[in-house]
């Protein structure tokens, strides 16, 4: 008798994929499984081992270009060490890029921020003086506030008072014009960030729950509401929520959100309760709708039928499959919506008369304060700007065969 001195393998793929998930599949699952793995390959299971005995002379040809050009391939000389840092990283090469145009971007916006309160029926100075206005006050009012110089003149001065911290002071009480909008940019921010990240969180897992329930009760209840919901504007949900728990039906919180002056936001959270309320009712049916759409589109696709079909539990395809691959265009809208707060936070602080920055845009359009007008339009603009290149680079980063460069 001839022993066979060839080794063998102690173990196979398909063995360890057994020993790793409890084989539970039935003969059907066990026959698709062949299936799809035979049209990935793209070949016959007799091709695997390179016996193809009923193969014709075209596909001969085919199988042999393939293999010549995989050679090719290989054989190809690799890249230099050098060469590939030279290369540009995709995130990096997408925040530069977003940079420049954010930059001209913020350029262009101050232009027509200027040229718009330029073309403002009055005068500046004859509005700050009132009625004690006289040709002699007016006249130095207008040299102090450079109102007697060109428009390009005007204009650079204001921008270069920017850049070198001379943002100018309030034409409505002369205080400064950082000492003013300071204090209100933190409340806002304060009021943006967390109506933001509670949303996000809401809506994320809201339409992660109702994609893994389709066609259920719950899915049809929180997809009328939303879709209720995204038809209100922040002025009636805010009115609604007065009434039922600040006013009419309930009085559990207060019904406007006064501060003292010189305290910020995080001091009484019981204040921030109704505005952040607003908000999130108002942001999280658009989470929603998207990460239900993107969660069902991942749970039926074929890379999650695979992974059925190998027995991987239900918990690790939702968690390590569906979720990551879902979440990336979910991130694009959860940006979208940090936007539209800078926004809808007028109206917001407005009805509940919220020291923020919304509030204070109001109060110098009414005094006709137009430095701080200004100032609060291109904080905006820039703030837009900056969330718009912080959300792409989170959404390349949670899109794996993007983010690496190549």
């Amino acid at each position: 008798m001839i022993s066979d001195h060839r080794a063998k393998p102690c173990c196979s793929a398909t063995a360890l994929a057994a020993a790793s998930y409890p084989d539970k599949r039935t003969p059907r699952q066990l026959w698709k499984y062949q299936e799809m793995r035979a049209n990935l390959a793209g070949k016959w299971p007799t091709a695997e081992r390179g016996h193809r005995r009923d193969a014709g002379p075209h596909t001969i040809t085919a199988d042999r270009a393939r293999r010549e050009s995989a050679v090719a391939v290989a054989a190809a000389p690799a890249k230099p060490p050098a060469a590939r840092r030279l290369e540009a990283h995709p995130i990096a090469e997408l925040v530069a890029r977003r940079l420049a145009a954010g930059v001209l971007t913020l350029l262009v916006v101050s232009v027509v921020v200027f040229l718009a309160t330029q073309v403002l029926p009055g005068n500046a100075a004859y509005a700050v003086l009132g009625r004690s206005a006289n040709p002699v006050r007016l006249h130095a009012l207008e040299r102090q506030l450079h109102l007697d110089r060109g428009i390009f003149e005007q204009y650079w001065l204001w921008l270069s008072g920017l850049f070198t911290g001379r943002l100018g002071t309030s034409l409505a009480n002369g205080q400064s014009l950082w000492a003013l909008v300071q204090p209100r940019l933190v409340n806002s921010a304060v009021l943006v960030f967390v109506t933001g990240l509670i949303g996000a969180i809401a809506g994320v897992a809201l339409g992660a729950v109702a994609a893994l329930r389709k066609d259920s009760w719950f899915d049809h209840v929180t997809s009328v509401a939303a879709l209720a919901v995204t038809a209100l504007p922040e002025f009636v949900v805010a009115i609604a929520l007065i009434i039922l728990l600040a006013t009419v039906v309930a009085h559990l919180l207060p019904a406007v959100s006064l501060l003292p002056p010189g305290t910020y936001a995080w001091s009484q959270p019981k204040l921030l309760i109704l505005p952040v309320a607003t908000l999130v009712i108002v942001i999280v049916p658009y989470i929603f709708r998207m990460m239900r759409a993107a969660m069902i589109e991942a749970l039926e696709s074929d890379y999650v039928e695979m992974a059925r079909l190998k027995g991987v539990p239900e918990w690790q395809i939702v968690l390590a499959h569906a979720l990551p691959n879902a979440i990336a265009p979910t991130i694009q809208v959860i940006g979208l919506n940090f936007l539209y707060l800078a926004g809808g936070v007028v109206v917001v602080e407005f009805v509940f008369n919220f020291p923020g920055i919304g509030q204070g845009l109001v109060f110098a359009v009414q005094n006709r304060d137009i430095p701080v007008i200004q100032f609060i339009v291109l904080v905006l603009a820039a703030f837009y700007v900056v969330m718009n290149i912080v959300t792409d680079v989170i959404a390349l980063l949670a899109t794996p065969r993007r983010r690496i460069a190549r």
